[in-house]
């Protein structure tokens, strides 16, 4: 539940910053809410998984199950894709090389649900070792920061840089070897959170490429399971690509050291933010 300890401070700063802007209820003050509303949304159910994580270790209570987090992870993306859309009327997407943002319409829900709710498991299924997914999370915030300023969204890029400034003063605890993790708690909500600021930007192609390290994470983890599941029906044998996913597992398993790993990673992570900054440029 350490997710808790960057949650906590960047909603406080958040509101306190834009506290003119939400008593005038200005489109500035709804708009900051929808971020704010995704951390602590997602992070609520975060919380709720850790802690019925902590009983099923304690032996009175079975934990909280996929196919029961699943369900309330796709309800609570409709209710910040609503918001979005109709609040905020963001519907459109923005192409590198191409000058004008394309309005893609009702066609824009389904992709920003996916957008959601598979950021919000990509960076929970990296979340393994000891400073990765925060390191990582922290990049790919910067990063998008940094084009929502060039957009001219300054309430937006402040908060982008509030949740690296709260995300650095937890990785100096969560760092190998690590004193707090963030758990579902955190990891939940950074997806989530990280979701919603590339659909607010408009680039949320770019998510795929500055949040790289997430996306292979995941991918790795589907390639592993479909990969047992069709090779045991059709072959009758147990055919899988990695000795263990998600994809640091794998690196661990052939050697490489829980700091290589993540340090291996956070290069990949900068390289994935400037590449991503270069195409927002363009």
């Amino acid at each position: 539940m350490g997710g808790i300890l960057f949650i906590a401070p960047v909603v406080l700063i958040t509101l306190g910053l834009n506290l003119a802007n939400l008593l005038g209820f200005t489109l500035i003050g709804e708009s900051v809410m929808v971020p704010v509303f995704a951390l602590l949304s997602f992070g609520a159910l975060g919380f709720m998984d850790d802690l019925s994580g902590i009983r099923k270790k304690r032996g009175d209570a079975q934990g909280m199950l996929a196919r029961s987090k699943f369900p309330w992870q796709v309800i609570l993306a409709i209710a910040l894709v609503a918001l979005m859309y109709w609040r905020l009327d963001i519907h459109s997407i923005a192409i590198p090389t191409v000058p004008d943002r394309i309005d893609i319409g009702w066609w824009w829900i389904p992709v920003a649900l996916f957008i959601i709710v598979g950021s919000a498991n990509a960076v929970n299924l990296t979340d393994g070792l000891d400073g990765l997914a925060g390191s990582i999370a922290t990049i790919s915030f910067a990063s998008y920061g940094l084009i929502a300023y060039l957009q001219g969204q300054v309430w937006l890029a402040a908060f982008t840089m509030t949740m690296v400034g709260a995300l650095f003063a937890f990785l100096w605890f969560n760092s190998f070897p690590a004193q707090l993790f963030m758990g579902d708690t955190g990891s939940l909500a950074l997806g989530a959170t990280l979701g919603v600021v590339a659909l607010m930007t408009g680039q949320w192609l770019l998510l795929a490429v500055i949040g790289f390290p997430f996306v292979i994470e995941a991918l790795s983890v589907m390639l592993q399971v479909s990969s047992a599941k069709l090779s045991r029906r059709f072959l009758h044998r147990d055919i899988r690509p990695f000795k263990m996913s998600p994809l640091h597992h794998h690196f661990e398993l052939s050697g490489w050291s829980e700091t290589h790993v993540t340090q291996r990673f956070f290069i990949i992570g900068i390289l994935s933010g400037m590449i991503g900054i270069a195409l927002a440029l363009a």
